[in-house]
């Protein structure tokens, strides 16, 4: 996610939802696995939430919460409350300026650290062989964990190739558990993977409904690289949370046009971040998998693509 502030979301309880949500992390069954990139396998964790195998054999979770946003006391509460509900997938970043606020929800969570998947990112700033060694190490101490599930580059700029080979020895070294990027398109991927000893597992970047990254997807999955979505909502712009579309396939289901957008997402094999500091939208984001999205409503979905960004300001 970029380092600009966001927009204020548009209330999802702006129009009609059909069913009452289940408690977190209880559910009957997960419905419609979704298609996979590469050889990725599908797991199912107690919580309910699916894993997927990345590349390097780590499991991750398919449903995450973001961060981005967030801050101070309210950052640190809506981590504790996602932890409480389920999520076991925490994304944060340098940038974000949370990272001190998420370390401390994880220690209040009460969960053991190795339950958690832990994810943050190496800023501009930072980027380089050196730097991106210290950059690290100051994400280390601010979240007060002594490895990390997944640390990213956060934007391919600067010195890309000294900051992979710092990683890749921090990754050696069982300091980070898996590497990755975040907002690389084709080509920048293509130019890593030239000189890249480890292969990247994640490629983090904007995907939704109006932007739905169809190139980007095929690349990915042609190099077994796992998508994964900030701003799965479009952040409520361009009207996505009362789309005519959505809304009606959501009316359908019972659920509510977030939870239509999450399980169009699962459907995909996208992993999806999305972010709240409202405990009831926490909730209702992790019920997705009681249902599925049928042929009929995926291509309607499909026919959502604007093909473009919906953040320019960002680009």
């Amino acid at each position: 996610m970029s380092s600009q502030n966001p927009k204020k979301e548009i209330s999802r309880r702006k129009f009609l939802q059909n069913s009452t949500l289940a408690t977190a992390g209880i559910y009957l069954g997960i419905l419609g696995m979704p298609k996979v990139f590469g050889n990725v396998l599908i797991d199912k964790d107690a919580k309910g939430i699916p894993d997927i195998k990345l590349n390097n054999g780590l499991k991750m979770p398919m449903l995450g919460f973001g961060t981005y946003g967030l801050s101070g006391e309210v950052c640190q509460k809506s981590a504790v409350e996602a932890i409480s509900a389920g999520y076991r997938l925490i994304d944060t970043a340098k940038v974000y300026g949370n990272e001190v606020e998420v370390g401390k929800a994880i220690k209040q969570s009460g969960i053991d650290r190795k339950r958690l998947f832990v994810t943050s990112k190496l800023w501009v700033d930072d980027a380089g062989y050196e730097n991106a060694k210290k950059g690290f190490e100051e994400t280390l101490r601010k979240l007060q964990l002594d490895y990390l599930d997944l640390y990213l580059i956060h934007r391919p700029r600067g010195d890309v190739k000294g900051s992979w080979k710092a990683m890749e020895e921090l990754y050696k070294a069982g300091k980070i558990k898996a590497i990755g990027i975040s907002n690389f398109d084709p080509a920048q991927l293509a130019d890593l993977l030239s000189y890249a000893q480890i292969k990247p597992v994640i490629n983090q970047i904007e995907t939704h409904a109006y932007f739905q990254q169809v190139n980007d997807y095929k690349v990915l999955k042609q190099h077994n690289v796992q998508m994964q979505a900030w701003a799965p909502f479009a952040e409520g712009r361009n009207g996505l949370f009362t789309n005519e579309v959505l809304t009606q396939i959501a009316k359908k289901h019972g659920k509510t046009t977030a939870q239509v957008s999450l399980r169009w997402h699962y459907q995909r094999g996208i992993v999806a971040i999305p972010r709240s500091s409202q405990k009831e939208h926490i909730t209702e984001n992790l019920n997705i998998f009681d249902f599925k999205l049928d042929d009929v409503d995926m291509k309607a979905i499909e026919k959502l693509n604007l093909n473009k960004t919906q953040f320019p300001e960002w680009s």
